[in-house]
């Protein structure tokens, strides 16, 4: 045994060299660098090597299929009966949380939507973080099924599941670097979706100059290696691929996400109406591959925003949160947010500009976000919104008096805001 694991870690070692200098990489290669790493036989530094092969050149067609392929192999796999409906953004851009809205109104509808989410890598908050915030999200995998079986979704993390192993390992490595390949999340993101029993998939693709992906070509590109993926594992996919240079909600941290995710499906006046106008694009996206699968002429989007607005949406949210161990009665009124907080001023008059994302997430982590679930910020204005001198453009929490002065301080060298006057 102890042969048979050196001979595969030499292969593995061999593997990464070969990736390093831009040549392709076998099946039996990349199964034992998936092996190795999700098995954590791999040093950080070598898995580090190893994702940093894949920046110079990619990986080709073939490659692409292999890993995912290897990634699923290498862990477990959840098993579903019938249509089996995910949705998954690429991410980037924080307070954008349309899945807690989605997979009610998917599952509102009789669909199993069993979703799969991780925690944050280059935002203030994961779709993990956020539901952590209000219920449980660690669960074993037979836990899993059963929640779904009983309720018809869940919002989980990925953490015990040992789905797709090696992918978590990864994520682990790529956080300090903040960033990801494409071909890696692509990779990161069909595995699960294979591992999860996923048949009917909608991918949220955003791109802008603070996104993960700055160009529209860019998404097209992942769009197409996401399709020939989707092909090869018999899973049947749409895309909405969109422009996005600001968060869709207010709210930048695990809680005031979550307040805002409550506001949508309680449909409070306070709502933010560009995450529920994406959230019900999103949704009905999804709900029209689950109808042309069972040959239902209903339009998806028109029934998804039926099911928000009677109020299913909230009940099976909260029906979901319950089998998650939370309240079964939350809402919005209920989350409590940090103890210190600090309303931002405007400087001068005039009318938002721009909005940096990447000091928007700098900022949202050092206020403790995602650790504080009720640290982060609320932002009073958006793209475009006119401004008067001393007025309110963002409010800053923390639960550490500190870190809200150091977040204050930082902002002078990392502006959120560009005013226009």
């Amino acid at each position: 045994m102890i042969n048979e694991n050196n001979h595969q870690k030499e292969i593995t070692i061999k593997a990464i060299q070969k990736k390093l200098v831009g040549k392709k990489l076998t099946y039996k290669e990349i199964y034992a660098i998936m092996d190795e790493i999700a098995h954590e036989r791999l040093s950080d530094i070598l898995t580090t090597y190893f994702v940093a092969s894949s920046f110079k050149e990619g990986y080709s067609e073939e490659e692409l299929y292999y890993f995912t392929k290897a990634m699923v192999e290498t862990g477990n796999r959840l098993k579903f009966k019938g249509i089996v409906a995910d949705k998954h953004s690429v991410g980037g851009i924080a307070g954008t949380r349309t899945t807690m809205i989605v997979v009610p109104i998917v599952a509102a509808y009789g669909y199993k939507i069993p979703k799969i989410s991780s925690r944050a890598i280059t935002t203030p908050a994961g779709t993990a973080d956020v539901m952590e915030g209000i219920a449980n999200v660690d669960f074993q995998p037979q836990e899993i099924v059963n929640i779904v079986e009983k309720v018809g979704g869940c919002i989980v993390w990925n953490g015990k599941l040992n789905i797709a192993p090696a992918d978590d390992v990864i994520i682990r490595v790529e956080e300090p670097l903040m960033f990801e390949s494409f071909d890696k999340i692509i990779i990161s993101v069909m595995s699960k979706k294979i591992a999860a029993g996923t048949t009917h998939l909608v991918l949220d693709l955003p791109y802008g100059k603070t996104a993960k992906i700055h160009r529209l070509s860019d998404a097209q590109k992942v769009a197409k290696k996401f399709e020939m993926l989707a092909k090869k594992f018999n899973i049947k996919v749409a895309f909405d691929i969109n422009e996005m240079l600001e968060p869709a909600g207010r709210g930048i941290g695990p809680i005031l996400e979550a307040r805002d995710v409550l506001y949508v499906l309680e449909q409070h006046i306070d709502r933010p109406l560009r995450l529920e106008a994406k959230a019900l694009r999103l949704a009905g996206l999804l709900l029209d591959l689950c109808f042309k699968e069972e040959k239902k002429d209903l339009n998806g989007e028109e029934e998804a925003r039926k099911i928000l607005k009677n109020g299913l949406a909230l009940k099976k949210f909260q029906e979901i949160v319950a089998a998650q161990g939370g309240d079964k009665e939350i809402k919005s009124s209920k989350l409590k947010l940090a103890k210190f907080k600090k309303d931002i001023l405007a400087t001068v008059s005039g009318k938002i500009k721009d909005i940096n994302n990447y000091n928007l997430n700098t900022i949202a982590k050092i206020l403790g976000a995602p650790k504080d679930k009720q640290a982060g910020i609320y932002l009073h204005k958006k793209l475009d919104h006119p401004v008067k001198k001393n007025e309110p453009i963002m409010t800053f929490y923390s639960n550490d008096p500190y870190l809200l002065k150091e977040a204050e301080v930082t902002m002078g060298n990392l502006p959120i805001f560009t005013i226009e006057h």
